[in-house]
Order: C-alpha cells, then structure tokens, then sequence
C-alpha cells in the first residue's frame, strides 16, 4: 500500500495544476507528479483561419505573457509572407517589435519576482499563508512594493506604446508591425516624469539584482541546497554567443557544459525536437531527438538562458552576468533558486535595451512592412519570459492555416519541474508523519521558481480548493488539511 499526498491547485502560479505524491509503506517517495489537468486547445483553434489573424488568435492563450506568442506568430508569419526568417524586416519593424518584447520581458519578470516568487523569500515559505503574499511584501517592505508596481507599470506603458494595447495588442503583423512611436511617446519612456522613465528603471533593476544578491550571501545554504539536480538547458543565442531574446539560432547544453545541439536554424527544429505523451498530463514532455526521451528533456527560461550564452550584450547586465557565472566557476549552474537570481539579471538586461532602443531614431519613422515570395511554412521562435518558445504553421494556398504545433515555453519546463518536485518532496516529506502547510508550499516554491504559465497549455474552470489527507500504509488517514478555493 502507498500513501498519496494531493496539493490542488498549485498557488501562485498563472493557471492551475496539482501535484500528486506517492509514498511508499516504509514512508518513502514512491513517486511525485505535476498533473496538468485541463485541455486548450488552440493548435486546433487556428485551423481554418486566415494566415494574418494568427498572431492576434493565438496570444489569447494568455494575458500575462500575450506579447510573445503574438510575437512568435508574427515571426512565423514573416517566413510565410517571405520577409526573412528574422533578419529580413526592415529596421523601423524590427527595432519596434524588440522594443515590444523587452517590455514584455521587463514587466513580467518584474511580476513574477516580486508579487508571486518574494512572498516567499522575504517572508519565508513556512510563515502564514494569510500574510504570505503580495499583501504581506507591501505592509513589510512598502518601497520594495511600490517599486514593484512602478516597474510593472513602465513595462506596460511600453507594449502599449509598441502594441497598441497593455494586454492583447495588435503592434506586430506578418512582415513587420503596424505602427512606429511618436516622438511624444518616445520622450513619455524616454524621460518622463519620476519614476516612469528609463533611467528609474535602469536604477531600479539593478537595484532589484543587489536586493537578490544580499538575500543569498545570508541564505546561501538555502538556495543552493533547495531542488538541485543536473540537467540539459536550451535557449536561442546570437551567431556570437550572446544573449538575444528576439532572435537567433537553438543552442543546448548538458549539465557539464558540453554542447548537445549546436546553433541550430529554427527553421529546422522539427530536425532536432520530439515531443512525448503520458496518460497523466495534458502538457506533452517535449525532448531532443538525438538524446532520446530519459536523457534529452532540458530547461528553459531565465536559468538556462545564462549557462547556454556566452555574454550579456549590455554592460550593466554583463558585470551581473560575470558575477552569476563565478558562483559555479564558468560551469553550468543546475540550482533550482537561482532562476530568480539570473530572472533579475534579465530585467536589468531588458531595462539597458529598452533605454537603448528608445534613443534610436529608427522607431521614430521608417518602412513598417515588406513582404517577398509566398511560402507555405513558418517557423518563429523567440526567448518569452519562461524559456523558449516555439510557433509552426503551415498555410494553404487559400491562405487558411492547415496546420499549427506550438510548443510553449512551460512544455519545454514539463519534466524539470516534475524533477523539482520529486527533488523537494523526497527531501521533506520522506517518513513524515503530519503534514504541515510549509512543506506543501515548499513544493510549490520548485514549481514557482520555473514561474509556469500553465494557461498556455491548459484551462482552468472554477473554484478550485486545496483539499490534502495523509493516509498510512493501512489506509487508515493520519493527517487532513483543507484550503479554500480561490
């Protein structure tokens, strides 16, 4: 007989999901799994519709991460329509769009930090649920909270600026965008008033790195002990090596540093990636064919985006980036927590480029969109917020879309978190005899470090409670905790 442990639904994560634990009669983890319970369907939902609303259809996926699919689309699109495969738009269109895509980078990273992920660092994950959120950060820590909300808000100002709209823009379109800024848009971010304005964020991010750093100088044992294991990690880089978030090739490495796909085209990804089904998920298991299935699952994200480049192509962020590296002496760094550390280094990447890219006066004026030989099938691909993020489409001659697999940044983080999960729980709940809400939460901590956008692979319908019983080898229940749905 094993006993099973159900936390339902995962907190603080955007969607839901629920993590199941079985432990065996001696107590031990038998097994430990994240469930993704609901199905969305929009691979199938695009079918039928013309080729140009993609980039619109499918960012509804999502409203905390719209810019990257809508981006992803439209990149994909941009080969369908003949405009290159990322280097073809013209420089007004392609400036614009990286312009979109840091404030998507910038304002959800800020997010996921300081109102989902910083509850539990500043207040530790076995403090009282009640105060343990973003609530509780702001009575705490008010001007950490207050910078916060600034930082989102500048983010937002900027995908409005870029995309028409904060949530569910229209900015980008098959072959370039539809508008550049005014010179009263560009000065408003450039140099607005305090603190919406680029050097505030400049300041405020790297402010937000130190804050990360001193947290783990008094709590280094924490961090680099809590869900570490090794694995593969995948990111685009540029043809240099360097960090780029908007384009480039699919480079991956192992736990050791050793190159396992080398600079790949996008274009070919169907080459080099498989995706498997398990009966207990709706959200597939995606891996790289040449390894196979047990060793050729890896991370994405923020993590992995520092051990697969080789530079920071900002120089705030590149000093950052040279500390990061030292901590594991150049080697890859397989530490669950310090995602946070290397999400924090991204959003001062995104500030510098961001306050870089509004002094350009190419997003002033200049062509917006070109378009060259039709083809039938995309490919676009881009760094969102939580790790790579693949769109494929093929288009018939009608121009409707016959055929679209997206695979989403948190699918490719599918088995990592699982490991995370497996890694927490054979830690804490081995030979537990009561369970108590700080290591249910500390379970959900590995999960929120990957920061899962699960409504990019799932749907979520109603009030879901958290409803968790401990039962012994016998059957017989031990323990029993209850929290309301939300």
């Amino acid at each position: 007989m094993t006993r099973k442990i159900v936390i339902d639904p995962v907190t603080r994560v955007e969607g839901h999901g629920k993590v199941t634990i079985h432990l065996d009669a001696g107590g031990n983890v038998a097994q430990s799994r994240l469930h993704i319970v609901e199905f969305r369907g929009f691979e199938r939902f695009v079918q039928g519709r013309p080729y140009w609303e993609a980039p619109v259809l499918v960012q509804r996926l999502c409203g905390i991460c719209p810019v990257s699919h809508l981006l992803a689309a439209a990149k994909a699109m941009d080969v369908v329509v003949g405009a290159g495969t990322g280097d073809g738009l013209p420089p007004t269109a392609e400036k614009m769009r990286r312009l979109m895509h840091y404030g998507q980078i910038f304002q959800s990273h800020s997010l996921h930090f300081f109102y989902l992920a910083s509850p539990d660092l500043l207040l530790g994950h076995e403090s009282d649920p009640a105060t343990r959120n973003v609530v509780g950060v702001a009575l705490t820590h008010r001007e950490l909270a207050v910078q916060a909300i600034n930082m989102r808000k500048y983010g937002q100002e900027v995908i409005a600026a870029t995309a028409g709209k904060k949530i569910h823009g229209t900015g980008a379109i098959p072959g370039g965008v539809n508008k550049c800024l005014t010179e009263a848009e560009r000065d408003a971010l450039l140099h607005g008033p305090a603190p919406l304005n680029a050097d505030q964020m400049v300041t405020w991010a790297q402010g937000a790195v130190d804050f990360f750093k001193n947290y783990y100088r008094k709590n280094k044992e924490f961090v680099d002990g809590f869900s570490q294991f090794p694995s593969n990690h995948l990111s685009l880089v540029r043809a240099d090596g360097g960090m780029d978030l908007y384009h480039g090739v699919l480079r991956g490495v192992d736990a050791d540093g050793k190159r396992i796909l080398d600079d790949v085209d996008p274009q070919d990804y169907l080459e080099h990636f498989r995706e498997e089904v398990k009966p207990w998920s709706y959200m597939k298991f995606p891996y790289l064919r040449a390894l196979g299935p047990e060793k050729g699952w890896y991370r994405v994200g923020p993590l992995a985006r520092l051990n697969t480049a080789e530079f920071i192509p900002t120089p705030l962020a590149q000093a950052e980036f040279e500390e990061f590296k030292a901590v594991t002496r150049g080697k890859p760094n397989n530490m669950c927590l310090h995602t946070h550390w290397a999400r924090l280094i991204e959003v001062l990447h995104a500030a510098e480029s961001m306050r870089e890219l509004l002094q350009d006066p190419d997003i002033l004026g200049g062509e917006l969109q070109v378009k060259g030989r039709r083809r039938a099938e995309g490919v676009g691909l881009l760094e969102a917020p939580r790790g790579t993020l693949f769109h494929h489409y093929r288009v018939g001659d009608d121009d409707l879309i016959e055929m679209a697999n997206l695979i989403v940044s948190t699918t490719n983080n599918n088995e990592p978190m699982n490991r995370a999960v497996n890694c927490v729980a054979r830690a804490l709940l081995t030979g537990v005899k009561e369970i108590t809400e700080g290591m249910l939460n500390a379970i959900e901590v590995a999960i929120r470090a990957y920061d899962p956008c699960l409504s990019c692979a799932t749907h979520a319908y109603g009030q879901m409670p958290l409803d968790v019983t401990l039962l012994d080898a016998a059957g017989a229940v031990v323990s029993h905790r209850r929290k309301p749905g939300r």
